[in-house]
């Protein structure tokens, strides 16, 4: 059977379970955690979710947990009219996750759950990441993109 197929099944599965037991939420939270860092499970897992890893391990679908709380995920925001952002910085900057989460929700009405990373390789700037959407405002990308021209400009003198 296609992975695309069952992962959707069951991350289906798992939504239609959490909104019956009002705990679609914490198992956001909790799915969410475990796609951050796998080695590492909450304690305690939500039954919900609980559950969903006894059925896998009881179908010997194990291997599908990533692919099903990816899904999960995706569904879950879509279902509660979320979309999950990442916001990439040089250093902190404080406020600047609630700014751009306002932005994006006065001019979409959707709710945004950012996630935040600090990576010092973009040496400064921003960039947001939301569904299939980049803004890379980083120093880096401006760097390369300078780059870029110098060389394509030096390339036709030659």
């Amino acid at each position: 059977m296609n992975t695309g197929v069952i992962s959707t099944r069951y991350a289906k599965a798992l939504l239609l379970l959490t909104q019956e037991s009002g705990r679609g939420e914490q198992v956001f939270d909790q799915a969410r955690a475990l796609l951050r860092n796998p080695d590492v499970a909450p304690s305690p897992l939500e039954p919900d979710l609980a559950k969903l890893v006894a059925l896998l391990h009881k179908n010997r679908r194990g291997s599908y947990l990533k692919l099903i709380l990816n899904t999960y995920v995706r569904m879950y925001c879509r279902s509660t009219n979320s979309r999950l952002a990442h916001l990439e910085t040089a250093v902190e900057t404080p406020g600047l996750a609630e700014k751009l989460s306002k932005i994006i929700t006065d001019k979409t009405g959707l709710r945004v759950i950012m996630e935040t990373e600090i990576n010092p390789e973009i040496l400064g700037g921003f960039v947001l990441d939301i569904d299939d959407y980049m803004l890379d405002a980083s120093v880096l990308r401006q760097i390369e993109s300078i780059k870029a021209q110098f060389i394509e400009k030096n390339n036709r003198i030659v």
